[in-house]
């Protein structure tokens, strides 16, 4: 007779594995949706009636754009109000993340839509301007979409960011104290430490150093001081640190540039052939715009592991950065383990995975490297050049 073994309890890995896999399931179906949403409007000619049915209300092309986004966007939030449901509240309820009330939940979902919505008609509108001014659109675009990236990393801290987080400065006096004396012995002076209330949605924690010049303060998640210790917090704070020292906003910047130019490059080859073949009025024909989404959406597709590819490699110079700084490689490692568990991440992703999804390296990666860092720091980061000297301190002797 055969002794029935009582079943596994998944455990945090299982769980985490889980987790991912129906995010990526929703995630593809949210892409074929929109493409093949796009491709309706397309095919059955629905972009050419509402552009003569906006023409019959007014005249002016600056005026149907943002009527015609609007009923673009307004369609495609209902086809895909499903997945927003599931992916952003039902499941990580059901996995432990989040536990904000669905009034709460959809107020933050309402202002963050009209917020992308008010982005959206400006960024449409310098496009079209653009597209029927030169042929040289996609250059110009490119160029004014680098400074209006650059306004927004100025804008977060101070316009947006409150609009979903109550923000109060950090009471723990020795712990302010101690971040900022560590931001600047690295030469980032920040404003202030801001700690934002997390915990009344999430149980995930994160820290950031957010805006530019003097708008640059310390932002931690009050599940991040509730959950970790200070020497936790700290190598957690010396990460987000690196990305200033080493100028990762600015380099950031250009390379979403880049990105955007290939885009728009992209878009308007396929917009002047698309145009002949579906009857528009030219490339800046406002019956357009599904085509020019699915350039973006397909586009977007291509080089997102590009994008990744280097978002990664920052964030190894920035792991390297906090190991050296913070000075402190077994509270990395703990602060790493503990980021996981909380955020529920996936610790060894399948390479493939990794490479073509992931913008930061993997749990077991980062820890690994922290690990061969503990037992040899002068091998591991200097002899590979990717630590910068940090502040007066000297490299640790071989």
């Amino acid at each position: 007779m055969t002794t029935l073994e009582a079943p596994r309890e998944p455990t945090t890995k299982d769980r985490a594995r889980a987790y991912h896999r129906w995010q990526f399931r929703l995630s593809m179906i949210g892409v074929f949706l929109g493409a093949a949403y796009l491709v309706v409007w397309l095919a059955s000619g629905a972009s050419v009636a509402l552009r003569n049915a906006l023409g019959d209300l007014t005249s002016r092309w600056w005026l149907e754009l943002p009527l015609a986004l609007l009923v673009l966007g307004a369609g495609h939030r209902i086809l895909t109000l499903p997945l927003l449901w599931l992916g952003g509240f039902l499941l990580p309820r059901r996995f432990g993340l989040l536990h904000q009330p669905l009034g709460s939940w959809l107020l933050d979902v309402a202002k963050a839509g009209l917020i992308a919505t008010a982005l959206g008609v400006v960024a449409a509108e310098i496009v079209y301007g653009l597209l029927r001014a030169t042929p040289w659109w996609w250059a110009w675009a490119a160029l004014t979409f680098l400074a209006g990236y650059a306004l927004l990393a100025f804008a977060v801290p101070v316009w947006l960011v409150p609009l979903f987080y109550r923000l109060t400065p950090l009471e723990n006096r020795a712990m302010s104290d101690r971040l900022l004396r560590l931001a600047a012995r690295v030469g980032v002076p920040a404003l202030g430490v801001w700690v934002a209330d997390q915990s009344r949605r999430s149980r995930t924690a994160n820290a950031a150093v957010v805006g530019l010049g003097r708008t640059r303060r310390i932002l931690l998640f009050d599940t991040l001081l509730r959950e970790f210790t200070p020497d936790e917090v700290e190598t957690v704070l010396a990460h987000e640190l690196a990305h200033q020292v080493h100028s990762d906003v600015g380099r950031g910047l250009l390379v979403q540039a880049a990105l955007t130019l290939v885009t728009f490059w992209a878009a308007d080859q396929v917009l002047r052939v698309g145009a002949g073949l579906l009857g528009f009025d030219g490339p800046a024909d406002v019956a357009g715009l599904p085509l020019f989404g699915l350039v973006v959406l397909g586009v977007g597709i291509v080089l997102h592991p590009v994008g990744n590819a280097w978002s990664r490699r920052v964030e190894r110079q920035a792991d390297d950065f906090a190991l050296r700084s913070a000075e402190n490689p077994s509270a990395f490692i703990g602060a790493m383990e503990h980021l996981a568990a909380l955020n529920l991440a996936e610790p060894d992703p399948h390479p493939v995975k990794e490479f073509l999804l992931y913008s930061h390296p993997s749990i077991n990666r980062r820890v690994a490297r922290a690990r061969a860092f503990l037992l040899n720091p002068a091998d591991t980061l200097y002899a590979r050049g990717t630590v910068r000297s940090v502040g007066n301190s000297n490299p640790p002797k071989p």
